[in-house]
C-alpha cells in the first residue's frame, strides 16, 4: 500500500520503518524539517535500539521517504497513519492539537485526491475523539462522507520506548477499531505481515483500551513498589514476594478479577487489605494506592445503590444475597450492604438465594448477619419467580441459571444488572452497573 505516517517521533518512526520493512510503500510526514532530514539519511530520530539499521535499509532500498509537512510533495496515500503527539496540558488534560492539525490537513488532502482512502488514528486519545470530533473535521474540511468516501480507524500501539521495534514486531494483539468492514478489513491489511489475533471493535472501545492498558501499567508499578515497601519495613523479602506472586497465572497474572462487576467481599478482601494498611500505619508508611482500593469499592456499592434509588422503588427483588453465586457465605457480602441501604431507605426487600439456607449459618459467617440482617429469613423466597414478580426492580447479583430464565420470563420490574449476563444487554429494562 502507498501509506504516509504522520510525526516522526518515537511511534511514527518506528510505524514508518516497520511498515516499509514489511513491503509498504511509506513516506514519513513531519512539520520538523530536522526529523525529516535524520529519516531521510537513513537515521533514526530518537535513540532506540534497533531502529537505525532498520532505516538505513528502507531509506537506501528507496521503501521510505521523509517529506517536510506542507512543504514537500506527497504523492496521492490510500492510507494515512496519524503518530503524532497528545501531551498534557497543565490541567492533566489531554492536548489534541497536533491531531486535529493533521486531520485538517489530511481533510483537504482527501478533497483532492483518490475516493475511498482510509485515515488510521495511531496516537492516543480519549474514547470519544475519533467519532465525535475528528470525523466531523475530516468530513468538513473535505466535504466528503465518512464511511463513504473515506474510512477512519483508530489502531492503538503498544509499543515501550527501548523494545518498540520488538514491541511493534510482536504484539500481544492488532486492535482495529471502524465503524465500518471495510475499513477495518483495510486495516488488518495494512497490518497483515504481524501475526497477533486481530480484535476489531468500535471506535470509541479501540481508543479506550489503549488507556486501560497504560493504566494497568502504571497500577501494577505502584502496587508492585507499595507492596515491595511494605515487605521491606516487615522483614520480608520483597523480590522474592514479588517473584512468587507473579508464578501465579492462574488468579494473580490472568484475567481473573478483571471483568466490570460489582463491589468485592467476602471474608477474605476486606479485612487483609484492611489488616495490610493499619500495620502500613503503624509502620509510617503511606501506601495511598493500596490505601484507596477499600474507598473505591465503596464508591462502587455506593453507585449500585444509586442505580436502583432511581426508580424510586417500594418494593426490591434480590436475586442472591452471598458474596459470590456458589457459597453461603455472606461475610462483607456488598448485597447485604445493599440489602441494608434499601431496608434503611423504608423500601420492601425480596431476597432469593439458593446457596442460602438460615439455620445452617455458623460462625462468623452467623455472627456477622445477625448483627447486619438480624431478620433475614422475613426476606427470603423459596423461588426467584416469587422475588420477581410484584418488585419494582429486580437487582441481579446471582449466576445462578434459574435466576435469569425468572428475569426472562417477561417482567415488566427494572433490572439493575451487577453480575453481567450478555443475554440479558439487550433488553430496554436493564441497566448494568459498569456496562
Amino acid at each position: 500500500m502507498r501509506v504516509g505516517v504522520y510525526g516522526l517521533g518515537y511511534v511514527g518512526s518506528v510505524t514508518a520503518s516497520l511498515l516499509a520493512e514489511a513491503g509498504h510503500a511509506v513516506w514519513g510526514i513531519d512539520i520538523d524539517p530536522g526529523k525529516v532530514a535524520k529519516v531521510g539519511a537513513g537515521q533514526a530520530p530518537v535513540v532506540e535500539p534497533g531502529l537505525d539499521d532498520i532505516l538505513t535499509k528502507v531509506v537506501g532500498e528507496g521503501r521510505l521517504q521523509a517529506v517536510v509537512a506542507g512543504r514537500d510533495e506527497i504523492p496521492d496515500l490510500e492510507v494515512h497513519v496519524v503518530c503524532v503527539g497528545t501531551p498534557s496540558l497543565t490541567n492533566g488534560s489531554l492536548d489534541t492539537g497536533h491531531v486535529v492539525a493533521v486531520a485538517g490537513d489530511i481533510g483537504v488532502r482527501l478533497a483532492h485526491g483518490p475516493r475511498r482512502q482510509v485515515i488510521v488514528f495511531r496516537s492516543t486519545m480519549l474514547p470519544g475523539t475519533a467519532d465525535v470530533q475528528l470525523v466531523g473535521l475530516l468530513e468538513t474540511s473535505s466535504g466528503l462522507v465518512a464511511g463513504q468516501d473515506f474510512g477512519v480507524a483508530v489502531c492503538p500501539e503498544f509499543m515501550r520506548e527501548t523494545t518498540a521495534v520488538a514491541d511493534f514486531n510482536d504484539p500481544p494483539f492488532t486492535v482495529i477499531g471502524a465503524d465500518d468492514d471495510w475499513v477495518s478489513d483495510v486495516v488488518a491489511e495494512l497490518f497483515a505481515f504481524l501475526h497477533a489475533p486481530i480484535r476489531r471493535v468500535d471506535l470509541a472501545t479501540a481508543e479506550t483500551i489503549k488507556y486501560a492498558c497504560n493504566a494497568f501499567h502504571a497500577v501494577k508499578v505502584a502496587f508492585a513498589n507499595e507492596i515491595g515497601r511494605f515487605a521491606r519495613s516487615t522483614g520480608a523479602d520483597s523480590r522474592r514476594v514479588m517473584e512468587v506472586f507473579c508464578s501465579d497465572d492462574q488468579l494473580n497474572i490472568s484475567s481473573a478479577y478483571l471483568r466490570p462487576g460489582f463491589a468485592f467481599g467476602g471474608s477474605c478482601l476486606p479485612k487483609d487489605l484492611r489488616a495490610v494498611v493499619h500495620r502500613a500505619r503503624s509502620l509510617d508508611l503511606d501506601l495511598p494506592l493500596l490505601s484507596s482500593v477499600l474507598p473505591s469499592n465503596e464508591q462502587h456499592l455506593r453507585h449500585a445503590i444509586g442505580l436502583v434509588l432511581e426508580h424510586a422503588p417500594r418494593s426490591v427483588g434480590l436475586l442472591g444475597l452471598s458474596f459470590k453465586t456458589g457459597t453461603d457465605d455472606l461475610r462483607e457480602s456488598p448485597y447485604v450492604m445493599l440489602t441494608e441501604a434499601l431496608l434503611g431507605k423504608g423500601i420492601g426487600v425480596r431476597i432469593w438465594d439458593p446457596d442460602l439456607q438460615t439455620d445452617r449459618l455458623i460462625g462468623g459467617n452467623l455472627s456477622f448477619i445477625e448483627q447486619r440482617l438480624p431478620h433475614l429469613a422475613r426476606l427470603l423466597r423459596p423461588l426467584p419467580e416469587a422475588v420477581v414478580a410484584g418488585s419494582d426492580v429486580v437487582v441481579l447479583g446471582s449466576d445462578d441459571p434459574r435466576a435469569r430464565t425468572a428475569l426472562l420470563s417477561g417482567s415488566d420490574a427494572a433490572i439493575i444488572d451487577l453480575v453481567g449476563h450478555r443475554d440479558l444487554a439487550l433488553a430496554p429494562n436493564v441497566v448494568g452497573v459498569a456496562w
